[in-house]
C-alpha cells in the first residue's frame, strides 16, 4: 500500500534509533526495532496499532495475532498481552505506529451516529483487519503533524476524531460499538476490566465483581473470556505479575517485597507463577533484562 511507504518514511525520520516514544502529538506513539525479539509482556490500552514496515505478533491468552503493513490491530479494552517483533533487520527495521483511543470520544461519536442498542453479542477485545485507504490516510496526516508542530494543537484533535470514526465504522468497529453501548455485555465487561485495573492488588471475589457490573457470575465468566481470552482470575494474575516485574526493574526491590505489594500472600507462590509467565525466577529474569530497563508498554 502506498500509504505504508509514506508512513514508514515519516516514522523512520522521527525514530532514527531503536526504541519507543510518545510524540508531541497526543495519543501518538512510535516504535522502531532493528531485530526480531522474544515475547515480552505488556499492557495494551485501547488503541489502533499499525506496522508501517516489518511485522509484529501479539499473543492474548493463547491466541496469536500477526500484523504487518497490510493489516491493523485494534485493541478495544485494556489487555495484558505478550508481543514480539517477527520481521526486522538493520536495513529494514520494524516501524510501528500506535494511536491511543480516547474512549470518551468513542462514546461521544457512537451516541451521535448510532441509536443504541448496538449489535448483540461481542467478540475479542483485540482483532485484525485489512488496512483500508481512508484509515491509513488519516493516520498519515496525524503523523505529518510531527513536521509542523505549530499545527498540532488545532489539527490533532480533528484528525484523531476522524481516525476514531473510521475505526468505529470499519470492519473492526463492532466491538468498540458494543463497549460504547451502555448496558451491552461488552460495556459491562469493560467496567469489570476497569475495576480490576484499579484494584488488582486486592482479593478478588468473582461473585461480587459480577454483582457490581450487573451480571450473573456465569455470564461474567462467559463474556469476560469472550473479550479477553482469560478468566477474571487469570486477568488479575497477569496484571499482578506484570506490575511486579516493573517494580523489580524500576525500584530494585526484592521478590518478596514485590509479591506483597501486588497482592500475593505467599512469596513462594509468587515465584512459581512468575517463572511460569516469564520463563525464569524473578532474580534471574531481572538480571537477564538488565538493571534499569523498563518493559515497553503501549
Amino acid at each position: 500500500m502506498k500509504q505504508s511507504l509514506q508512513v514508514a518514511s515519516i516514522v523512520e525520520r522521527h525514530m532514527p534509533e531503536d526504541g519507543s516514544r510518545e510524540t508531541e502529538v497526543p495519543g501518538l506513539t512510535l516504535f522502531r526495532a532493528s531485530d526480531v525479539s522474544e515475547h515480552d509482556a505488556t499492557l495494551y490500552k485501547p488503541s489502533l496499532c499499525m506496522v508501517a514496515q516489518g511485522a509484529k505478533e501479539v499473543v492474548v491468552g493463547e491466541e496469536a495475532y500477526r500484523y504487518d503493513p497490510s493489516s491493523s490491530l485494534l485493541v478495544s479494552v485494556d489487555l495484558p498481552a505478550r508481543s514480539r517483533v517477527v520481521e526486522a533487520s538493520v536495513e529494514t527495521p520494524c516501524l510501528v505506529v500506535v494511536v491511543t483511543l480516547d474512549m470518551g470520544l468513542v462514546t461521544e461519536l457512537f451516541s451521535r451516529a448510532w441509536s443504541p442498542p448496538a449489535e448483540k453479542g461481542g467478540g475479542r477485545g483485540v482483532c485484525l483487519a485489512e488496512m483500508n485507504v481512508p484509515l491509513a490516510d488519516a493516520v498519515e496526516r496525524l503523523l505529518a503533524l510531527l513536521d509542523s508542530p505549530a499545527d498540532i494543537e488545532v489539527l490533532a484533535p480533528l484528525v484523531l476524531q476522524e481516525i476514531t470514526y473510521r475505526v468505529l465504522t470499519g470492519p473492526q468497529g463492532a466491538q468498540l460499538r458494543q463497549i460504547a453501548s451502555t448496558g451491552a455485555p461488552a460495556w459491562r465487561i469493560s467496567r469489570a476490566i476497569q475495576w480490576l485495573r484499579e484494584h488488582f492488588t486486592e482479593p478478588l471475589s468473582v461473585d461480587a465483581l459480577a454483582q457490581q457490573v450487573g451480571m450473573s457470575t456465569s455470564s461474567l465468566h462467559q463474556h469476560f473470556k469472550n473479550v479477553t481470552a482469560m478468566s477474571p482470575l487469570q486477568f488479575q494474575k497477569r496484571l499482578r505479575l506484570q506490575e511486579a516485574r516493573q517494580l523489580l526493574l524500576v525500584d530494585s526491590i526484592d521478590a518478596a517485597d514485590a509479591a506483597f505489594r501486588v497482592g500475593y500472600e505467599s512469596p513462594s507462590q509468587f515465584s512459581r507463577e512468575y517463572r511460569r509467565m516469564f520463563g525464569a525466577p524473578p532474580k534471574a529474569d531481572i538480571r537477564s533484562l538488565g538493571k534499569g530497563v523498563v518493559a515497553a508498554a503501549r
